[in-house]
């Protein structure tokens, strides 16, 4: 799901591309991709944008008279920018939207259709989509601590609870407290006034380097290949691949669809984390530490 730097990235090139010019035509081709029945979708035709917005995963396409297109990409919606007139593809096409100098085109891969688009009109209908959580960049490390504490849950669920950080979710908070050194399961309220400040730094640092690595690597391109999944990371996505900071392989805790990824020796203190998915089956006989796995991992050739 594209978060915080990702859909910074995608605004930015919006900006260029959309900004100050006329929504000529919307060509919706995927009925379940329509949220809204008021205002009419057609009725944003002809209009200008205006301004560009993100309200936490969400991007918002400003318009006069406070008209509001609002979209939610999901896990896997994904906007294209293509020449003038394009078609939205195959079975992964949504909707286009055109303009005059390209026409922006909204995909979603897989069989699950859950991106959303929203036609809402007046401020506080556009504010019924957010859902309140702390923009990370621009807090004090007050205000940050305040929402790390408000409930008591894990830290990999604070950090992706939309009602108390805004953008952050399952790849982001992995990269987030591998930067920390802290456990994705220990608890918010029990954190010193030493982790907070570790949390809050690496939040901030984790932002900024992504979105200035995206801005680089891209360079005026739009974002065509915007994935959760990126060589570069340290530990999201990297299962059994080495810790960039100790070397130490990278582990897993997998529940339901998400997977959250850590590194024992820098995080854990050498622990292992029940994985959901296998430890209900192993029950005594998993590993607690990474030796003992290592010991019970079969040699390879």
């Amino acid at each position: 799901m594209p978060e915080l730097p990702d859909i910074t990235i995608y605004l930015e090139a919006l900006e260029e591309r959309i900004r100050d010019r006329p929504l000529e035509r919307i060509e919706l081709k995927s009925i379940s991709l329509l949220r809204s029945v008021a205002p009419p979708l057609p009725g944003f035709e002809g209009r200008v944008v205006r301004e560009l917005r993100r309200l936490g995963k969400r991007i918002v396409f400003g318009f006069d008279e406070e008209l509001f297109l609002v979209f939610h990409l999901m896990v896997a919606g994904r906007f294209r920018w293509k020449k003038r007139g394009a078609k939205p593809p195959g079975k992964v096409g949504h909707a286009a939207f055109h303009f005059p100098e390209g026409s922006l085109i909204l995909t979603e891969a897989g069989t699950k259709k859950r991106a959303t688009l929203h036609a809402v009109q007046g401020e506080d209908a556009l504010a019924l989509h957010d859902r309140g959580g702390l923009e990370v960049l621009d807090c004090t490390r007050d205000a940050f601590a305040e929402a790390v504490a408000r409930e008591n849950h894990t830290l990999k669920r604070t950090l992706t609870d939309p009602r108390l950080f805004s953008g952050i979710g399952n790849a982001y908070s992995d990269e987030i407290l591998h930067r920390a050194r802290l456990s994705p399961v220990k608890l918010s309220q029990k954190l010193a006034d030493e982790e907070i400040d570790r949390l809050h730094q690496a939040t901030l640092e984790t932002m900024a380097h992504w979105i200035e690595l995206l801005r680089r690597e891209l360079g005026g391109a739009f974002p065509d290949k915007v994935t959760a999944f990126r060589p570069e990371m340290a530990v999201h996505g990297r299962y059994r691949e080495p810790c960039p900071a100790c070397g130490s392989p990278v582990q897993r805790i997998v529940h339901a669809d998400n997977e959250t990824n850590y590194c024992a020796t820098c995080q854990t203190g050498g622990k292992l984390l029940a994985d959901r998915a296998l430890s209900r089956l192993l029950k005594k006989d998993w590993p607690r530490t990474l030796e003992e796995l290592e010991q019970r991992r079969p040699a390879r050739g």
